[in-house]
């Protein structure tokens, strides 16, 4: 036997959109690292592209567990000396980009370099119900009903 090794130009890249409203950050954002690397399908090659579009509409409405909402901190460095920078998750929710949260858990759970900033070109995040992507016709995929943990009520 011969191992398969997926080329460019033979992947089939699907459209999925994803509801985000009650769904735990982490879960949904496990979930959706594993389909922009590809690796929920049987042709999964290492180097190569081959995971799926994702759209996750109502990011704002995301849960996060215990009280992270008030204790998780996100720190960035402006680059000047001193100029390390923190913001509580509930500040960025209620702020002017909640669906910073979701696109900043699933781009640590990629690894890093240049294959993982193509398939992150491949998420697209929005804050409510609507996304201009129906061209595309997304495939909905439900992942509360995967298990049981993955939606929470506010």
């Amino acid at each position: 036997m011969k191992t398969y090794s997926a080329k460019s130009a033979e992947v089939e890249k699907k459209w999925v959109m994803i509801d985000a409203n009650g769904l735990v950050v982490g879960r949904l954002a496990s979930i959706v690292a594993l389909r922009l690397r590809g690796k929920h399908k049987p042709t999964y090659t290492p180097h190569v592209d081959d995971g799926d579009n994702v759209i996750i509409v109502n990011a704002e409405k995301i849960v996060l567990t215990g009280r992270k909402r008030e204790k998780k901190v996100y720190r960035h460095h402006t680059g000047y000396i001193g100029g390390i920078k923190e913001r509580t998750a509930k500040s960025i929710l209620d702020g002017k980009f909640p669906e910073r949260i979701v696109e900043k858990a699933i781009e640590r759970m990629l690894p890093r370099g240049p294959l993982a900033r193509v398939q992150l070109g491949n998420l697209r995040v929005y804050a409510g119900p609507d996304h201009p992507h129906a061209a595309q016709q997304p495939q909905p995929l439900d992942i509360a009903a995967m298990n049981r943990k993955n939606a929470r009520s506010a």
